[in-house]
């Protein structure tokens, strides 16, 4: 059988829904491109907010909130961009949609804008700014009644309001140096101070800093103190209490009533109602959802229920969850390896209500022929645990012989892949997979998921150990796997995945017969020139200094150009021209340079993209293309 991708792609995407009355707020490509819409509680036909010419951002990359209906307000805010620039700025339409308009008179216009807290009630903003020409962040606090804006901070390092008290007169904001290195303050009205970490103006030359891995917070129910996510008790995360009133010091909170096991970590805390609370894990790659209750008594959240990890909604990625304070509803959109984003809230107090308002299928695919993938951890060369899969075609497609395979990296590279049919990687791999290819996907040091130390295996040592590890798992796993044939291998990957790719093909080229790189760095030295203003002080710590001798000599060595010149393989460039992370001169400057070395490589860049392939008909385009690509130089 013909297998199309327009099967995989005909199941839309549904995400970030929010619950208001009776109605369902959601992001869709239900035209070809991320839109908003509404539907009834339950389902009923999506209705249109935008002017179909809008296309909005992917809300993986956005960095906060995408869109908030705001009832009280009669108004949506809406976070957009230009065609995957990810210049975000806050607009504003009628609650029954409309034609966009700026949300505070232009002053957002030259930032990139993260919406990242809301008192929907008020209508009071937080955001954090970042200039388009200096490295430089703003906490901004916005009226939408006055439209009235004011700065709280200004950093170099983030500035990201995190947590707001009821109201408002008590404002969180988290400065991030590099992942885990972080440092908290308190804005209020009396002024600023420090909660916990140190913070890069206050470290002396070469001071050693104990990481505290805080990645959100919330105010407990007399805000006189925070709960927060940290790696301070539990390389996976935990959560910590910080009294307000003795900054510096954090206890630990227990959690009582965890249903899961596996190995994973906590990603976040988010606040319901009072003294209850949503716990988020990513344990395996799967998302558990709890709820529950603070007890101040005892330092102590205490398990209510569980939302997600157990049967109907198990084995899968959550993309989103909101909670309705007026209807006590939680709102969650849900996807895994074989089945596409749904709409479901989870109701009652025992939480054993579940109403699906999405039945998304793929057309002409039955789920028996879909891969749904297994476990293929491994030790990797200096006693490492790494976590993998291997997706293998399904039996009932009936192929016998050891399959070619495709080595598929993720990007970020503090990263992870999981089972989520929600973005670019599971339609492809399982695309590959009907074809009749292996598709390895490793989660290699460096990847989230795994705890903090792990994760920061990769700072300053891009190329390294884990490139490593990609190498020893071919030579050592996949070599031994008599089911995949490792002399047919072509290596691909997205975003730091594809620098990850061109490092593959250059430095160990007799490994891969094929390489497919999307936007990955070519010349470290220039992708960290060409990156956002506001970007260069973190990769400056994460990555390397051009500035000084030795950084712009480490930049040399990890870069894919100092080795392309061994690439014995066709190789194919996929670009995004709006692309603002990894610039489109980065993937031409490749293609000019391995051209006139006499490679066999090609370049196709979308005009209408940035560092993603959204719109439909792209997708179908650049599916097809790499598909084709590895069918034609593998099989």
């Amino acid at each position: 059988m013909a297998y199309r991708i327009e099967s995989l792609l005909s199941s839309r995407l549904f995400l970030q829904p929010q619950l208001v009355g009776d109605q369902v707020y959601f992001i869709s490509n239900l035209s070809g491109r991320l839109s908003l819409y509404r539907m009834n509680y339950g389902g009923s036909v999506p209705e249109p907010l935008l002017p179909p010419h809008i296309s909005l951002p992917n809300p993986e990359l956005i960095g906060g909130y995408a869109f908030r209906v705001l009832p009280a307000f009669g108004t949506i805010i809406v976070m957009i961009d230009q065609d995957g620039d990810e210049i975000y700025r806050p607009m504003l339409i009628n609650i029954d949609g409309g034609f966009p308009e700026p949300a505070f008179s232009g002053f957002f216009d030259h930032h990139r804008t993260h919406l990242t807290l809301i008192d929907d009630d008020r209508g009071i903003l937080f955001f954090a700014a970042e200039d388009l020409d200096k490295p430089i962040t703003q906490a901004i606090r916005a009226d939408l009644a006055t439209r009235e804006t004011k700065v709280l901070a200004t950093s170099k390092w983030g500035s990201t309001p995190i947590a707001r008290s009821m109201n408002n007169d008590k404002v969180v904001i988290l400065d991030g140096y590099t992942v885990g290195d972080t440092a908290l303050s308190l804005w209020s009205k009396k002024g600023s101070i420090v909660l916990f970490g140190t913070t890069m103006e206050d470290r002396k030359n070469d001071e050693e800093i104990s990481l505290n891995g805080i990645g959100n917070a919330c105010f407990t129910p007399d805000e006189n103190r925070l709960l927060v996510t940290t790696s301070i008790f539990s390389d996976t995360y935990s959560i910590g209490c910080i009294d307000l009133n003795k900054p510096g010091r954090m206890s630990a909170v227990k959690i009582k009533g965890l249903k899961h096991t596996g190995q994973g970590e906590l990603v976040s805390i988010s606040p319901m109602i009072d003294d209850r609370y949503l716990l988020n894990y990513n344990i395996d790659g799967v998302s558990f959802n709890y709820e529950c209750r603070y007890l101040p008594a005892t330092n102590t959240l205490k398990i209510l229920a569980i939302l997600t990890g157990e049967s109907p909604l198990d084995n899968g990625v959550v993309e989103h969850v909101d909670f309705d304070p007026s209807t006590d509803i939680i709102t969650v959109a849900l996807s895994s390896a074989v089945s596409p984003t749904q709409l479901y809230s989870i109701e009652r107090k025992k939480r054993d209500f579940i109403v699906m308002h999405t039945n998304e299928k793929l057309i002409g695919l039955s789920e028996d022929t879909l891969s749904k993938g297994e476990d293929a951890s491994f030790v990797s060369f200096d006693g490492t645990r790494i976590s993998a899969r291997l997706y293998l075609p399904s039996d009932s497609l009936g192929y016998k012989d050891p399959r070619p395979l495709v080595y598929y990296i993720h990007g970020g590279p503090q990263s992870q892949e999981r089972p989520d049919f929600a973005w670019f990687s599971m339609p492809l791999i399982q695309f590959l997979t009907l074809k009749g290819f292996a598709v390895f996907v490793p989660n290699v040091r460096g990847s989230t998921g795994y705890g903090l130390t792990y994760t920061k295996e990769v700072d300053q040592d891009w190329g390294g150990k884990d490139r490593l590890d990609h190498v020893f798992a071919m030579e050592n796993v996949l070599s031994k796997d008599a089911r995949v044939n490792v002399t047919k291998a072509g290596v691909m990957g997205r975003s730091y995945g594809g620098y990850m790719t061109l490092i593959q093909a250059g430095q160990h080229p007799s490994l891969w017969k094929a390489a497919c790189d999307m936007f990955g760095p070519y010349d470290l030295v220039t992708f960290s020139e060409r990156i956002p203003e506001t970007w260069k002080p973190y990769f400056k710590v994460a990555l390397g200094d051009p500035s000084t001798t030795e950084g712009l000599q480490f930049l040399k060595d990890r870069s894919p150009k100092t080795y392309l010149h061994n690439l014995n393989c066709p190789m194919i460039v996929i670009q995004g021209r709006n692309d603002p992370r990894v610039v489109a001169e980065e993937s031409e400057d490749l293609v000019r340079n391995l051209r006139a070395a006499g490679k066999d490589v090609s370049i196709h860049v979308f005009e209408d993209e940035g560092h993603d392939v959204l719109k439909y008909q792209n997708r179908v385009t650049v599916y097809n293309m790499i598909c084709e690509f590895f069918v034609k130089n593998l099989l």
